[in-house]
């Protein structure tokens, strides 16, 4: 990345599969952090959706270069990836135990601790999204903001218990075998960009159905039972004192938990955006929809283009210094109907 002047040129393949990789060591095993950019900077923290990791995950957001430049130059990004998850991740030992989602989110506590970070902002998609506000419950003081792509907070009802289960036991006893993949590109894609016998599938889905054969199926299965084993934390949704902006598909199958999510949220702090034509994984399938919204929410805190700035932030973020009009879904760029914006395809 170059300095900090009026313009910021960005390396669109070192972002994607360079920065510094660290293997840290917590209470719950090893878990793997991918930090880019300068430590200096305030503290983005990511976490992916099942059987993902930062590529596969955020690669199309941050190879969006307004979205790459805005992220990159006002934050250093530290991906977290779910143990086993990590790019090059051997099988993680039969001897360990399932890890639930509350040790999870205990290893972040630990990752931030090992790199002095304060409090940070948040950015998970569905998984990684719950992981992340159960994290912000737990450790309200290390939360600045969350930035969910759709985001699950209730227990898994009965369908998505019983379609988890499916895709265990195949896991377990077939590893990574088609009809996962399958499962799980459902989970992650519209049927627009799926394909099917008269369209082939579009370029994103191929490269994620790859990047799922180099996943360790036992480790895929490890994080699946913890999330299939979450609690719902919908009463601890409106404690939460940090502000929230939700992004949707339309498509997506976590829709309605999204909904129901940004109800239970206090109105004044959140805003939910619902991207038309879109599944669940936005920051893949459609994340120039994510920019504008992203550029609002993060005015909040000070912070904007380079192209705004003639200096980079240095000090850490502070939600005292979000200006109290900034505070509404509408002065976020956002005209809920009455809780939701949506971005056509053609935005």
């Amino acid at each position: 990345m170059g300095d900090s002047s009026d313009s910021v040129s960005v390396d669109m393949e070192g972002i994607a599969f360079g920065g510094k990789e660290h293997l840290i060591k917590t209470c719950h095993g090893p878990v793997s952090v991918a930090v880019f950019g300068d430590q200096d900077k305030p503290a983005l923290v990511t976490y992916p959706d099942l059987s993902l990791n930062h590529v596969s995950c955020f690669q199309g957001l941050f190879f969006c270069p307004e979205a790459c430049s805005l992220l990159l130059h006002n934050f250093c990004i530290y991906h977290i990836s779910p143990p086993g998850h990590e790019l090059g991740a051997a099988d993680i030992s039969p001897d360990n135990p399932v890890l639930s989602a509350d040790d999870l989110a205990d290893q972040i506590v630990e990752v931030l601790n090992y790199f002095g970070l304060g409090a940070v902002m948040c950015l998970g998609v569905t998984a990684g999204a719950y992981i992340l506000t159960l994290f912000a419950m737990k450790y309200r003081p290390r939360v600045l903001g969350l930035i969910l792509v759709s985001p699950i907070c209730k227990a898994p009802s009965w369908t998505e218990w019983l379609y988890n289960k499916v895709m265990s036991n195949l896991l377990y006893f077939y590893g990574m075998c088609g009809v996962v993949k399958e499962l799980l590109l459902k989970r992650y894609f519209s049927k627009d960009v799926r394909g099917n016998a008269q369209v082939l599938e579009s370029d994103i889905v191929q490269a994620c159905r790859r990047s799922l054969e180099e996943r360790q199926s036992s480790n895929v299965w490890r994080f699946l039972e913890a999330i299939n084993g979450r609690p719902d934390i919908t009463e601890g949704l409106r404690k939460l004192q940090c502000r929230s902006l939700i992004f949707v598909g339309d498509n997506s199958p976590f829709h309605s938990e999204a909904l129901h999510m940004i109800s239970n949220l206090d109105s004044r702090y959140s805003a939910l955006v619902e991207v038309q034509a879109c599944g669940s994984m936005v920051t893949e399938e459609q994340p120039h929809a994510m920019l504008i919204p992203l550029e609002y929410f993060l005015m909040g805190y000070g912070l904007y283009r380079p192209s705004q700035l003639s200096v980079s932030p240095r000090s850490p973020l502070s939600p005292s210094c979000i200006a109290p009009e900034l505070l509404s879904p509408e002065s976020m760029g956002l005209k809920l109907k009455p809780i939701k914006t949506r971005i056509s395809l053609e935005v």
